[in-house]
């Protein structure tokens, strides 16, 4: 497993198995074992929606929590993990990320 510290430049779109959606920042690292995610049945799909986004302030608040909180899953994966998005500081980053790149509306 990767313990090196993670780099996110990538927003994502995933669908879990009953068909909800969620947005996810990523790589291409961790792109790469959501495919596998979605090959071994255990999300229905992953959609890249921006490439290289810009490193800003709030990408370094998500970044840093995740990097603290979570690690990329091993390519032979048993269980796919939605990263919690905890309301504070790291939900507010995540959704100014989001409106930032035109993922979500200013209003949402």
């Amino acid at each position: 497993m990767n313990n090196e510290r993670q780099t996110l430049d990538i927003i994502e779109q995933i669908t879990r198995n009953d068909g909800t959606k969620y947005y996810e920042l990523a790589n291409v690292l961790m792109n790469g074992r959501a495919e596998k995610a979605a090959e071994l049945g255990m999300i229905k799909e992953v959609r890249i929606l921006k490439l290289n986004i810009p490193h800003s302030s709030a990408v370094a608040v998500y970044e840093d929590y995740v990097n603290e909180n979570y690690t990329v899953p091993p390519m032979n994966l048993k269980e796919w993990v939605e990263y919690d998005k905890p309301k504070g500081k790291v939900l507010d980053a995540f959704n100014e990320i989001l409106k930032a790149n035109k993922i979500i509306s200013k209003e949402d």
